[in-house]
């Protein structure tokens, strides 16, 4: 190795190499930790207050909402109770409470909450992206 490096040319040569292959990987990691960044957002304790106070970051305590089995059982009012009123109707099996645009790439729709009752009960909880 120190004998061709001894040659300028050669010096050149690997000087050159190096820097057309570890250059793209460079600007890939950059570009990678960026994309990263832009989408984190933390997964917070369910916090009744904070999920009223802040509709459109709502989306930080879905995770333990689901998570957690907070509303597995509850009754339509209970829910209510928990989380508010939502337009939601008495009538229907199915609810939706808004959480807001998580951060993401090129995220134009809010996603939303569904709980879905039978018989009254929370039977299932899930968390619809967009």
């Amino acid at each position: 190795m120190r004998r061709l490096l001894k040659h300028s040319a050669y010096r050149k040569i690997l000087t050159w190499l190096l820097t057309v292959i570890t250059t793209p990987i460079f600007y890939a990691v950059i570009v990678l930790t960026f994309f990263y960044i832009s989408e984190y957002y933390p997964n917070k304790h369910f916090d009744q207050k904070q999920w009223f106070a802040n509709k459109d970051e709502r989306y930080e305590y879905s995770e333990n909402i689901i998570e957690s089995k907070i509303l597995a059982g509850k009754t339509k009012a209970q829910v209510r109770q928990i989380l508010g009123d939502e337009g939601n109707n008495d009538k229907d099996n199915d609810w939706y409470y808004d959480l807001g645009y998580r951060p993401e790439f090129a995220n134009i729709d809010p996603d939303n909450l569904e709980i879905t009752f039978k018989n009254g009960k929370v039977t299932a909880v899930i968390q619809n992206k967009r």
